[in-house]
């Protein structure tokens, strides 16, 4: 019997990254403009949430609302909350039933994935069922920042950018015979590379007594929150990271290694890796800069993909 020749299904991997992950929109913006329609689209994290509105149908209101977010808009979306995490993240994801699609991701328009990540074992979770705003709730929720989402057969999920990075195991397992992973952490290190600064320093047969330096505000929101330090720190000074800096970049190195790690054991046929690292991991209102990125890298891509899809 002749096997006849089938077109292959193609899946989307969207990475987890953050603010990042807005790069995300300029990516699909090219896809949508050169003709490429994915099967299938499933995301970690930020990917996740990116996915759901491409899955939905209602990305480019998606972007023209990112696009308008500025950093008094980001604050308003949190929340704050003393246990689990920073902010309980309810606000946001109010706002996203209200204006954007929630439905069961049975009949989403688009096969859609998320992962999540089981707090208690560290198993990866694979949402495929239920409203698809709990499941980019439970995808997005970064240890530290949100609080972990309980649902009702008793697992606690967190981020699943912890275990999964950029998934494109859950891409293949549901059917992508082609898989196009988006990497927001490749270059993130370049970020925190610099060299170090050199204080100068008197002589030690100098007279010449250096002035203190007055003291600097230290007011607990500016230590918790680098976007809104807007000053670039002194040439000869090296800047004490926020308590979320560290948190966060700690998360996004470990991000890295992970998914160079799984990358490696089950690489996407075609990668696009938008080089961010001059974006902060909470720079949600930063937008237009990140989609611009996602584009660039995006276009770059296109001739590898269209060997794939011949």
């Amino acid at each position: 019997m002749a096997l006849s020749r089938r077109t292959p299904r193609l899946g989307l991997a969207l990475g987890s990254g953050s603010a990042r992950g807005w790069a995300h929109i300029g990516v699909l913006q090219v896809l949508d403009e050169e003709g490429v329609r994915p099967d299938i689209v499933c995301g970690s994290s930020i990917g996740a949430l990116v996915g759901a509105a491409y899955a939905a149908g209602e990305l480019a209101r998606f972007a023209d609302w990112v696009q308008g977010l500025g950093m008094r808009d980001v604050f308003g979306f949190m929340d704050f909350n003393l246990t689990g995490g920073m902010l309980k993240g309810e606000k946001l994801i109010a706002f996203w039933r209200r204006n954007f699609a929630d439905f069961n991701i049975e009949s989403s328009p688009m096969l859609f994935g998320a992962v999540a990540t089981d707090l208690h074992s560290g198993a990866e979770v694979w949402l495929r069922h239920g409203s698809i705003a709990d499941a980019v709730r439970a995808s997005i929720a970064l240890p530290g920042l949100f609080t972990p989402v309980a649902r009702a057969d008793g697992r606690l999920l967190v981020d699943g950018g912890i275990v999964n990075p950029v998934p494109t195991s859950l891409a293949r397992a549901m059917g992508a015979d082609i898989v196009i992973g988006v990497d927001l952490n490749s270059d993130i290190l370049h970020r925190h590379m610099q060299p170090l600064a050199v204080v100068q320093t008197p002589a030690p047969d100098s007279d010449a007594v250096p002035e203190p330096e007055p003291p600097k505000s230290s007011g607990w929101m500016q230590r918790l929150t680098p976007w809104r330090a807007d000053e670039p720190a002194a040439a000869d000074v090296q800047r004490v990271p926020s308590m979320l800096d560290v948190v966060m970049t700690s998360v996004a190195i470990m991000q890295m290694r992970i998914t160079r790690s799984r990358m490696a054991g089950d690489p996407p046929e075609v990668v696009v890796a938008p080089a961010l690292a001059n974006l902060g991991l909470l720079d949600f209102h930063r937008a237009s800069e990140a989609i611009e990125e996602g584009r660039r890298a995006a276009k770059a891509s296109m001739p590898q993909l269209r060997r794939f899809m011949g």
